[in-house]
């Protein structure tokens, strides 16, 4: 009987250890980072052909105990060396463990290096050569604490390269993993899905199960060919009855088994794949959005098991709630009577989905701590994926950041607001004892509360007012750092970037929280729903672009009709907080001729249009936005002397000779975009830029200035001294939504005189 040592990913150890006795090794065990047992060269053969979870196979060759570097050289010299390869072959040594005297795994590859090279010298004269890849002949030294044992690695590569994946794909999962997920998804040989199936692993492992394919019968090469001990009929024989039955098996299996993927590129090579490992017959793959896909018409269940994109595949956190979401609104709405099988990066993102798992079981992707969860997807909804009854149309008062035209970032402000009042009117109050009683696993109370008092105090005045686009929540409760706006029967999240002395752990766990509650409190279709992180922003750099999904919504706005794009970019084209003011425009342009400078997506010219001007011009930097401005007065049917000009408003001003009534400035806190010929900071330069504007106006005609620079002063008496009365109207320009901060921007009227 020879002692075989097995490693395994962590994890999959229990799964190895069952395996193992169903191959009739007798009395496998446990170890740490694997399984042990005593058993025949043919049992260690079997093991290198069948093992779906082995990382390698081990033969212990010597154990012995080991104090210092010496000790490990002598112990490796016993070793009978040349009656497992001759001199001629190549060697490679791979060492892991240190104790108090080796405390390098180099250092003990090396003393083993020496002890193989120096027995061979001593026998022969001659000695046998090191190469780290592609040796011959594969050795492993494993020291722990005070002693180290010396195996013979009979597998040589790694045994999840079975042989059939030449291409893989963008963080793959090793194919031992993949065997893993399915054997504690439950699957029990019913038809398998794979949504997301990438180079199509998952599919491909199932249906080699099904088929009992053996997982190493599709390998080229062994590390124990080359051993001299090596076996050559007893391994043929295991070989050939394997490869023959795998073929007999292809033609009698009933299963099916599904692959698709929104790659077309990635369902190629899983269809290679697939090919390779001789499954083919009995996978079907398919280009298809995981978000759209649809099980085979003739199946009224199945499994559906995946591995979806983590936050570093999808360029952010923020995209991978987004994705599992959606996800799991669908996989309910199409996959009811199914099983599911979820593997994911944590049990946080699961809960995304809106359903409770059965089981759930922790597994390492490499470094990366994973979990997979169980689900049954019942046929009708249940308690815990039923969405509540709620208000229709949420509106909430916050606070913005003045500097920044952004929510105050709690992370920074240094706030420490606590509120865990609860609604107290009664539809409120009946709301709130819903969501209790079907409340998602990841649930924020002291949140929620906030959000049901927000509904309460605004809901009545959204609608008296007629206002479709508003503030919700802006970062209220400090643990809780994010700004929900309602645009229409949309909602966005934006997060804020947290310091990196808050620790990331805590930061998703909380944004979780905040998306999970959102969701129920809101009664919010998943596909309603906008989520978003952004850091503190500078001058224009809220304008950078995110996305190119090019969706337009059109909402509302006194008598406008404005368009807002949602998706693509950090702002939606609508500034929220200066409703008020745009409002006021339209009333105050009445057959006047009306300058927007810094005009974004030209809101406030719309506006003023609308309200009877005889003319508006349009200035910004911003092809883009100059573009979505002419969209808006499309949308709204505007015709006659309406301009818009690219150019930098500074050096535009010194160079034109139009004349104007009323004059809308609203400019970035700071700008050192490369299209301004100077930097921008409008502290020190709104003089500089009022003068100018001034020479642009008629005679009585006014200036509406506004900034939402943090702590602006205003030099009156150099705006005075250019011929303005200097009217602040900055408290009662902050809208209803906005009134937690009373000093989100600042806003003023400079009417010229005439004396």
């Amino acid at each position: 009987m020879l002692s075989y040592f097995i490693p395994t990913a962590k994890g999959l150890a229990p799964l190895l250890e069952v395996e193992l006795k169903e191959m009739g090794i007798e009395n496998p065990q446990q170890m740490n980072g694997g399984v042990k047992f005593e058993g025949t060269l043919e049992q260690g053969y079997k093991v290198c052909l069948w093992s779906r979870f082995a990382s390698r196979v081990l033969l212990k060759l010597s154990e012995f105990k080991v104090l210092d570097s010496m000790d490990l050289y002598l112990g490796c010299s016993n070793i009978p060396w040349e009656t497992h390869f001759d001199v001629d072959k190549t060697f490679s040594i791979d060492f892991s463990g240190t104790n108090d005297e080796i405390r390098n795994t180099q250092f003990g590859a090396l003393k083993i290096k020496d002890a193989i090279v120096d027995r061979f010298r001593k026998h022969f004269d001659e000695r046998p050569n090191v190469q780290k890849r592609d040796a011959d002949i594969r050795f492993n030294g494993r020291l722990w604490k005070d002693k180290a044992t010396i195996y013979l690695d009979l597998s040589g590569s790694p045994l999840h390269l079975r042989g059939y994946r030449t291409i893989a794909g963008e963080a793959p999962l090793r194919e031992t993993l993949a065997a893993g997920i399915i054997k504690r998804s439950g699957w029990q040989g019913e038809a398998l899905l794979d949504p997301m199936c990438g180079s199509g692993t998952l599919v491909i492992e199932a249906a080699m199960m099904a088929l009992n394919i053996a997982p190493g019968s599709l390998r080229e090469t062994f590390g124990f060919e080359k051993w001299k001990k090596h076996d050559q009929e007893c391994w043929q024989t295991l070989k050939t009855s394997a490869q023959v039955y795998g073929r007999r098996a292809v033609n009698q299996c009933e299963t099916r088994f599904y692959g698709s993927d929104l790659s077309k590129d990635m369902i190629e090579i899983a269809r290679k794949n697939a090919q390779r490992a001789g499954v083919a017959e009995v996978i079907e793959f398919s280009v298809t959005d995981a978000k759209k896909v649809l099980p085979p018409e003739e199946l009224e269940t199945g499994m559906l098991i995946t591995n979806p994109p983590y936050g570093e595949r999808l360029g952010s956190f923020s995209d991978t709630i987004t994705l599992y979401t959606e996800l799991g609104y669908h996989f309910k709405d199409a996959f009811a009577g199914w099983n599911l099988s979820m593997f994911a990066m944590d049990t946080e993102l699961l809960s995304c989905l809106g359903m409770r798992a059965g089981k759930s079981f922790k597994f390492f992707n490499g470094p990366i701590e994973c979990v997979l969860k169980n689900y049954r997807i019942s046929p009708k909804r249940s308690a815990e994926i039923v969405e509540p009854v709620t208000p229709a149309a949420p509106a909430v008062k916050t606070k913005k950041n003045s500097e920044t035209s952004e929510p105050i970032n709690p992370w920074t402000m240094g706030q420490n607001e606590s509120v865990t009042e609860a609604a107290e009117d009664s539809e409120s109050e009946l709301v709130f004892k819903e969501v209790q009683q079907i409340k998602p696993a990841i649930y924020a109370e002291e949140f929620a509360n906030r959000l049901l008092k927000n509904l309460k105090q605004l809901e009545k005045w959204a609608k008296r007012e007629g206002v479709e686009c508003y503030r919700l929540y802006d970062a209220d409760l400090p643990e809780y750092n994010v700004a929900i706006d309602r645009y229409a029967e949309y909602i966005i999240i934006q997060e804020y970037r947290a310091p990196k002395e808050i620790e990331t752990q805590k930061v998703r766990r909380r944004f979780l929280d905040v998306v999970s509650t959102v969701r129920y409190v809101l009664n919010l279709p998943d596909d309603k729903l906008v989520i978003k992180v952004r850091e503190r922003q500078k001058g224009r750099q809220q304008y950078e672009k995110l996305d190119t999904k090019k969706q337009s919504l059109v909402v509302h706005e006194g008598q406008a009709k404005l368009l807002v794009n949602l998706q693509d970019y950090l702002d939606t084209g609508l500034f929220l907080d200066h409703r008020p003011t745009r409002l006021l425009i339209g009333k105050m342009a009445k057959d006047k001729d009306f300058l927007n400078l810094f005009c974004y997506t030209a809101t406030a010219s719309v506006h003023a249009a609308l309200g009877g001007a005889k003319s508006t011009t349009s200035v910004d930097m911003s092809k883009t936005y100059l573009a979505w401005g002419e969209d808006n007065f499309v949308e709204n049917g505007i015709k006659g002397k309406h301009e818009f000009i690219q150019q930098d408003c500074i050096k535009w001003l010194q160079h034109a000779h139009e004349m104007y009534d009323l004059i809308f400035i609203d400019p970035p806190t700071f700008s050192n975009s490369k299209r301004m010929s100077d930097v921008f900071d409008v502290q020190e330069d709104h003089v500089a830029l009022l003068t100018s504007a001034s020479e642009r106006l008629n005679a009585q005609g006014e200036i509406i200035f506004s900034n939402n620079k943090r702590g602006f002063k205003l030099d009156v008496d150099a705006i005075k001294a250019l011929g303005f009365y200097v009217k602040d109207i900055s408290q009662s320009s902050i809208p209803e939504d906005f009134r937690r901060n009373k000093k989100i921007h600042q806003c003023w009227i400079l009417t010229k005189h005439t004396d």
